[in-house]
């Protein structure tokens, strides 16, 4: 897959604007980032790229800072080899360590987790991945049906594995991400993980205990009821994805749809809001 690579300077820079800048170019398709000195680099797989959508998305923002940006278009094996130049195993605190084939083993974490460090979104890097991780160190996972939407490089998925779900399905609708998470999931032994390529449409029927749904705000607002649907009485549906400032409007849409809001975690600009079936 041929991904195409926009590099963002800002001025003024500041850590939350590209924060900010990070999750709006998300819903715009942009489904890994990089921070640089000045700013971010955002990277799109190049058939969702459109030129004129990203000079709309830049001339409407309202951030006060100035954003200019440069375009290149880049054959997969140029970006995945800077890519996996630049991986660093990430730890979450003495649970897990993430960290690619070709970095050592360590010891003193409950779980170590490899990764092939490729364009798919969920390396533990970001925020989000790392809030959601933690967070299911804390739920009674084990003998449970788990529901990964969303899933990019399966980390989500595997962890739950690991710490005992029953089974676990793991969706995307990126084709490479898709086949990265089938790929890590063989990395990792495990076999109770059905991998697969689409959306919250392809869900099915089938009941789940959890749902973690690691996306953005949009998709979350849009497929929150069929997650809904899809969840076991006193199931948890657990989503990140979003802002600090998104919290409100998800727990309010939570509420509507019968759930009920239990807490809600932050990291840096990012939040996580932890959910539970009620109705």
């Amino acid at each position: 897959m041929k991904y195409t690579e926009v590099t963002i300077k800002l001025t003024p820079y500041s850590q939350q604007a590209a924060e900010i800048l990070t999750a709006l170019l998300a819903e715009l398709g942009f489904d890994s980032f990089t921070d640089n000195p000045e700013g971010l680099t955002a990277y799109i797989p190049t058939h969702l790229y459109n030129d004129a959508d990203l000079n709309r998305f830049f001339n409407d923002l309202t951030l006060d800072i100035k954003a200019v940006y440069t375009v290149e278009h880049i054959e997969e094996q140029n970006w995945n080899k800077q890519w996996e130049s630049n991986f660093e195993p990430i730890t979450v605190e003495n649970f897990c360590r993430v960290r690619a084939p070709f970095h050592k083993a360590q010891e003193g974490f409950k779980l170590e987790i490899i990764i092939e460090p490729k364009m798919a979104f969920g390396t533990g890097h970001h925020q989000t991945t790392w809030l959601m991780t933690r967070e299911i160190f804390g739920l009674d996972i084990k003998g449970k049906s788990v529901l990964d939407m969303g899933c990019g490089t399966g980390i989500l998925a595997i962890v739950a594995e690991k710490l005992g779900a029953a089974n676990v399905k793991a969706i995307d609708n990126d084709s490479w991400a898709y086949e990265n998470a089938k790929e890590n999931v063989a990395a990792n032994n495990c076999f109770r993980i059905d991998a697969v390529l689409g959306d919250a449409a392809n869900i099915g029927n089938h009941k789940f205990d959890t749902i973690l749904a690691n996306i953005n705000l949009n998709i979350l607002l849009d497929d929150m009821g069929k997650y809904v649907d899809q969840l076991n009485p006193e199931g948890l549906l657990i989503m990140s994805g979003i802002l600090t400032s998104d919290i409100a409007t998800i727990e309010h849409a939570a509420k509507q749809h019968g759930l009920t809001p239990l807490h809600s975690k932050t990291k840096d600009d990012w939040a996580l809001v932890h959910t539970i079936k009620t109705s």
